[in-house]
């Protein structure tokens, strides 16, 4: 999947916690998230005072980047509230190694197999 198909399919599943992505949807999807959160970085420091761009942008971006986070635990036969790991030291350590790793190849109990391989 390239940058903007997963762009694309990250606002399509905008809400969407059911389901597989893959590596690539999920690191493109951090990928434009940061570069988001840079821009409004930028134009708040553009503009002074004011930090409603960047509020903005991580209320308007927040499920859609959890949605996605639980989908790649999914590819990885993981529940999606694996992801509650992170509020733990360390925890996000676990999760990172979980993100970099091949999903399962074959169907798994959160659906068939992802039909593009990465």
């Amino acid at each position: 999947m390239n940058f903007k198909n997963a762009i694309k399919s990250g606002f399509k599943n905008y809400a969407n916690f059911k389901g597989r992505a893959q590596r690539s949807e999920y690191w493109f999807r951090i990928l434009f998230y940061l570069l988001v959160v840079v821009a409004g970085l930028v134009l708040e420091s553009l503009v002074r005072g004011i930090s409603l761009p960047i509020a903005l942008i991580h209320l308007g971006l927040i499920i859609p980047t959890i949605s996605v986070f639980v989908r790649r635990l999914h590819d990885t036969d993981r529940k999606g509230w694996w992801w509650l790991v992170t509020l733990i030291p360390f925890g996000g350590l676990v999760l990172f190694v979980w993100m970099c790793s091949k999903g399962t190849t074959d169907s798994n109990r959160f659906g068939q197999e992802l039909l593009k391989p990465e």
